[in-house]
């Protein structure tokens, strides 16, 4: 590869790492009641909260590239849906972090010495309580990754530009309702290596919000996020 292509592309992660470094939310907690057990005398909240890796690479176009995975056919759960990897949070993981490094390496064998984490993002929250929390790393070489994928969860591995996220194009849109709130889900149309994969739900979500940070500029579509995705759970998931 050419040294000077090489040396660009270093500097283009190295300068979008400290952009998002510096990006802050407010910072969240997922609030306890008075009287509730915390995080370290209860599972309570490590059954209510699990975190994904939202790993970003520079392909050899020069595009940002995110890794996806197509989840095993077998699983009980939301079988062959598109998803970022990452999982339920363990009691032994310290935090967010380390759960989506954990879940990376068990799912897909990316060594987590390889990612350079960069920002946390507040949960998105499901329809059954749990709180998912996007954790932003970025993959500075690629070909240092070699995929290993655990064949009881995954089923493929590939990639997508993240800049597709903000795009109009092959997208669909289908309008939900729950509790009163009408809300669109996005479906997003991706060929990789001759295979259809459509990307949607909360996976889909995600990267919308993750594109739109990384661009600094919104989707080009009416996003219309369900408002139980920004809820605040206490530890019972009760909603505040």
């Amino acid at each position: 590869m050419d040294s000077n292509k090489t040396g660009d592309r270093y500097l283009r992660l190295e300068t979008l790492a400290q952009e998002l470094r510096v990006y802050k939310e407010k910072q969240y907690e997922i609030p306890r009641s008075e009287g509730e057990p915390t995080s370290q005398d209860s599972n309570l909240s490590l059954t209510k909260r699990a975190a994904v890796l939202v790993c970003i690479f520079e392909g050899d176009d020069g595009d940002l590239r995110v890794i996806l995975t197509k989840r095993s056919s077998t699983l009980s759960l939301n079988s062959g849906d598109v998803a970022l990897p990452g999982g339920k949070r363990d009691e032994t993981d310290a935090d967010d972090v380390a759960t989506a490094l954990r879940e990376a390496k068990e799912e897909i064998g990316l060594d987590p010495s390889l990612v350079n984490v960069v920002t946390v993002l507040q949960p998105f929250v499901t329809k059954i309580g749990m709180a998912v929390v996007p954790v932003i790393g970025i993959l500075s070489e690629r070909k240092a990754f070699i995929p290993a994928l655990s064949a009881d969860e995954v089923e493929a591995i590939f990639d997508a530009p993240l800049e597709i996220f903000l795009k109009d194009e092959n997208r669909r849109q289908v309008e939900r309702e729950w509790m009163g709130d009408k809300y669109l889900l996005h479906f997003f149309d991706h060929e990789a290596e001759g295979k259809q994969y459509i990307i949607w739900a909360l996976t889909a979500g995600i990267l919308i919000k993750v594109a739109s940070i990384v661009f600094q500029r919104p989707p080009a579509f009416s996003e219309r996020r369900p408002k139980f995705w920004n809820r605040i759970l206490c530890l019972k998931g009760v909603e505040l």
